[in-house]
């Protein structure tokens, strides 16, 4: 059969018709027009007055806030194929060089370089943690890390970072 407009029909149950209740005992729906046997509810306009009749009963469905969110703030994962599609042999790799190519959230703390594929380009991590067989990777392939000797200056109550000097760790 084609299709044309004399042969369209809706969809299988999508234009059902609206159940009407309370039509008397042989509609299936009469008596008490589905709204159970007596009590407050049943009634017309009481179900918008119950107010405090069923609120302990209620608190006690609502499931409980449990465990804790950590305060530790972890490092944002890097892994060996951004950093080589991302940077040039001999380059350094910095938080904020990784921030402007969107390679991490603009709010990340810090990195972590993560053994994920292969790495092939001599790079210099400053200031980046590595799990140990990233870093035996990163060794090999001729990388190196460096880090900044940090000094935490506090002033009214705020923690500020500053950065004093670099030394060259192997």
């Amino acid at each position: 059969m084609s299709l044309t407009l004399h042969t369209l029909k809706p969809a299988r149950g999508s234009r059902t018709r609206r159940f009407r209740v309370g039509r008397g005992n042989a509609s299936g729906s009469g008596t008490t027009a589905g709204r159970g046997t007596k009590g407050q509810r049943a009634r017309s306009g009481g179900r918008n007055k119950l107010k405090l009749k069923g609120i302990k009963q209620m608190l006690l469905r609502i499931p409980k806030n449990r465990g804790f969110t950590s305060g530790i703030i972890h490092p944002h994962a890097v892994t060996f194929e951004q950093l080589d599609r991302w940077f040039k042999g001999g380059e350094r790799v910095v938080l904020a060089d990784l921030q402007k190519r969107h390679l991490v959230p603009a709010n990340a703390p810090s990195i972590k370089v993560v053994n994920t594929g292969t790495i092939t380009k001599k790079l210099i991590f400053v200031n980046a943690s590595a799990s140990a067989e990233a870093k035996k990777a990163i060794e090999k392939a001729g990388g190196s890390f460096e880090t900044l000797k940090k000094k935490i200056a506090i002033k009214k109550g705020t923690k500020k970072i500053v950065s004093k000097k670099s030394s060259k760790k192997k």
